[in-house]
């Protein structure tokens, strides 16, 4: 198979499951997925790698789907990255105009200067995501080039990760004959592939549940404000349920993704599901108001500890928009109610849009990631508009990707 020029690949390396976009770049500069790849995912913990052997064998059976699909070798990716490590913190960097006049090296350096800031030797800046720019007092400047003054003052969001996560990404990938062109963060990634642009002017917050994680990225003003990682996700859910329902965990998972529903008043008392037992019971026949009354407590419960991170962080009153689910857990019926009970703001789940080609396949919320890693990457290639903020921005930050290509 040969390698095709314009292809962007994402590979979003999940707790439950491991998936990979292939996206072609079109001379218009649309993007068509053509190839895509899925695998239980064996060998992390709420979002961490922790077997190797394990992880890697989940990425070469979704590389080889992939490449199947798309008829073209896989070689590059854009990796995401999640878990409890991932912080997030508001930084701000003052620099004097040289020249009267904002240049490149200006918006280079007042970017470094809000990078300067003091972290363990144990984590890594993934991202700099500047919010605004201020000269001279003059504040909500997206693009400072070019304008006239004397002082330059940055305002950024800065997300940092554990240093032995992201090798450990890039590790297994490696291990696949794969080069990670870049790490971005799971829920940034999904922001670009669901959200409008209004939302994120208006005040939005991005919530993509995994099976280990909950992904929290609210955004404001068109640049994001507030980042975090809570370690539950739909495998709590699982798990309540094979306690619950007395079945195994692979029979819980497929019950939950069958017949789940996260609002027991959207099911009827006659409605019945099939349970198989532990061991070598007969499986038994239940009410499916006996799963849903499992699963709504529960999904409660998650979304009650992110109203909590939301207050905690000061953001609760910036989402005019509301929320936004994506991710596996997203596809449970009836959740944007439970969600808009707990926040009491308009909920609806997210889906990829803004490409062609498979989009039959590619189209639920659990894509998000992938398809946003295409996009991210797309961008990256082409010199666009960033994810991470305007063009002459994107140009002044390092990605952390060529660190790990040079030492790994």
């Amino acid at each position: 198979m040969v390698a095709k020029v314009n292809t962007v690949v994402g590979l979003n390396i999940g707790t439950t499951s491991v998936s990979i976009a292939v996206g072609e770049v079109l001379p218009d500069g649309r993007i068509n997925i053509v190839g895509v790849g899925t695998s239980p995912s064996r060998g992390l913990r709420k979002g961490v790698v922790i077997n190797i052997e394990a992880t890697v064998e989940s990425i070469s059976q979704a590389v080889s789907q992939a490449e199947t699909m798309a008829g073209s070798e896989i070689s590059a990716v854009f990796a995401s990255i999640s878990g409890s490590h991932i912080k997030g913190f508001n930084s701000h960097g003052i620099v004097g105009i040289k020249h009267k006049e904002v240049s490149h090296q200006d918006i280079e350096r007042v970017i470094e200067a809000a990078k300067a800031v003091a972290i363990p030797m144990d984590r890594e800046i993934l991202h700099v995501l500047p919010q605004e720019f201020i000269i001279d007092e003059q504040d909500g400047i997206k693009e400072p080039l070019g304008i006239s003054g004397v002082r330059l003052e940055a305002r950024a969001h800065i997300v940092t990760g554990a240093v032995a996560s992201a090798q450990n990404i890039v590790k297994c990938a490696n291990r696949c004959g794969l080069t990670v062109r870049d790490i971005v963060l799971a829920s940034l990634a999904s922001g670009r592939a669901v959200l409008s642009p209004e939302e994120q002017e208006l005040g939005v917050c991005l919530i993509d549940i995994g099976g280990g994680t909950a992904d929290l990225t609210v955004f404001h003003g068109g640049a994001v404000k507030y980042t975090s990682v809570i370690s539950v996700g739909g495998n709590h859910i699982t798990n309540d349920i094979a306690a619950g329902l007395r079945t195994p965990i692979s029979a819980a998972e497929e019950i939950k993704c069958k017949y789940g529903t996260a609002l027991a008043s959207l099911v009827s008392k006659d409605e019945t599901i099939e349970v198989p037992s532990t061991g070598e019971r007969a499986s038994r026949v239940l009410s499916k108001l006996v799963l849903a009354e499992i699963i709504e407590p529960r999904v409660n419960e998650v979304f009650t500890l992110i109203h909590r991170e939301l207050v905690r962080g000061g953001c609760d009153e910036l989402l005019t928009s509301g929320i936004v689910l994506t991710g596996g857990t997203a596809n449970l019926a009836g959740i944007c109610q439970v969600a808009e009970q707990v926040f009491n703001l308009p909920v609806r789940v997210g889906r990829p849009k803004g490409i062609g080609g498979l989009t039959d396949i590619v189209g639920g919320p659990e894509y998000a990631a992938a398809v946003g890693l295409v996009l991210y990457g797309a961008s990256n290639r082409t010199q666009a508009r960033s994810f991470a903020g305007s063009s002459s921005v994107g140009r002044a930050l390092k990605r952390v990707g060529g660190w790990f290509r040079e030492h790994f």
